[in-house]
């Protein structure tokens, strides 16, 4: 009886393991932007801030061409097809502002580098 319990709480050890975020961010970005003294510093910022907006921009574009499909074919989802295409809707417009928000960082570390002149 005592094996089973071992067996079962490391068996869910694991699988709760398994769904843990390693490292969400590769960069620590407050500390980055604090140390940003040198025009080199800023436009890498800028650089990564730009590549952001484009992985958010890539999303958005993946989660309208699922927009369209939902509604082309809303039939093959039933009594979801309603659900799906507001959440389609809803991630497109979280996907846009991210990218907007992360170019719009871009632009101002551009602006910063400019100034370092």
């Amino acid at each position: 009886m005592k094996s089973r319990a071992f067996f079962a709480i490391l068996v869910m050890l694991g699988i709760l393991s398994s769904c843990a975020h390693i490292d969400p961010h590769p960069m620590d970005m407050t500390s980055a932007i604090r140390e940003a003294k040198t025009k080199e510093d800023h436009n890498a910022l800028a650089r990564h801030y730009e590549a952001a907006a484009n992985a958010m921009q890539a999303k958005a574009s993946e989660q309208k061409r699922c927009l369209a499909e939902y509604q082309k074919h809303g039939y093959y989802y039933g009594r979801q097809t309603i659900d799906v295409k507001e959440h389609a809707q809803a991630l497109v417009h979280v996907y846009e502002e991210a990218a907007e928000a992360n170019m719009s960082m871009a632009k101002s570390h551009r602006r910063m580098a400019e100034e370092m002149r």
